[in-house]
């Protein structure tokens, strides 16, 4: 097969959701590094994203779900998540907190919790915490309406004039060795400066988005993380992120 049909048909396969390069060898009768080359060109010409031990298809802008739609979507396995965040939350911790439903889930878990303080661009966390008496630190800036929370030159400008203990992520989806991904350029810069500013960084994703990218504007993690899911511990996705040395991985299964 002539290198350019052989780079169609591995792109397709990948686009399929035939991730790994073990699955592609086996597929293509092919040796490791033949694949590896070929999908290291597919990924020179932006077509796929290079991942740890396989490849996953380039975002093309989906169309985010509404605010109401994801306060719906996995309801209990955001619950299940942001229990798992609140045990790593001790007295004294300044925290910070990313717009989102998972996230605001924890504010939820932290509401009336004694000696902490959250720093937050989440409105919807504001409203949960303020209520209960828990210090809270509104990032200001641009608000956007589809996640309600804050972004932009104000809110990064903040965050350069602090520090947190922990910081708790959101993200669109999560790929092993590549980073968070987000719809907007805003969204993933401002993730980019809050791991700057945090001594320990938290990514709280469901499941569905292990290894989805599903959109084109990343943040890299190029440091110690931890990710809490609600993914099996067994989950073949869940194993690529397991492999890497910098990320401890917690599951937190929904109903437990």
């Amino acid at each position: 097969m002539k290198v350019a049909k052989r780079r169609e048909a591995m792109l397709r396969a990948v686009l399929s959701g035939m991730n790994d390069v073990s699955a592609l060898c086996e597929h293509f009768g092919m040796s490791e590094a033949t694949v590896r080359r070929d999908l290291r060109a597919l990924a020179d010409e932006r077509r796929i994203v290079r991942t740890y031990g396989g490849a996953a298809s380039v975002g093309m802008h989906e169309p985010e779900e509404s605010l109401d739609m994801r306060r719906e979507s996995f309801r209990e396995q955001k619950e299940a998540i942001a229990r798992a965040a609140a045990s790593h939350v001790q007295d004294g911790d300044t925290i910070f907190l990313d717009g989102g439903t998972t996230t605001a889930a924890l504010a939820h878990c932290l509401a009336g919790r004694q000696g902490i303080h959250v720093v937050t661009n989440n409105l919807l966390a504001v409203g949960l915490l303020a209520p209960s008496d828990v210090p809270v630190t509104l990032i200001g800036g641009d608000v956007r309406p589809s996640s309600m929370s804050t972004l932009g030159p104000l809110a990064q400008i903040a965050l350069s004039r602090i520090t947190v203990d922990k910081a708790f992520l959101s993200a669109d989806g999560v790929v092993a060795g590549r980073g968070l991904c987000e719809a907007s350029a805003e969204q993933a810069f401002l993730k980019e400066c809050v791991i700057r500013q945090a001594a320990s960084v938290f990514v709280l994703v469901t499941s569905n988005k292990l290894e989805r990218a599903n959109q084109q504007h990343w943040t890299p993690l190029e440091r110690g993380w931890t990710l809490i899911t609600d993914a099996a511990r067994d989950a073949p996705a869940l194993e690529r992120f397991a492999l890497l040395d910098e990320v401890a991985v917690v599951s937190a299964e929904a109903g437990k």
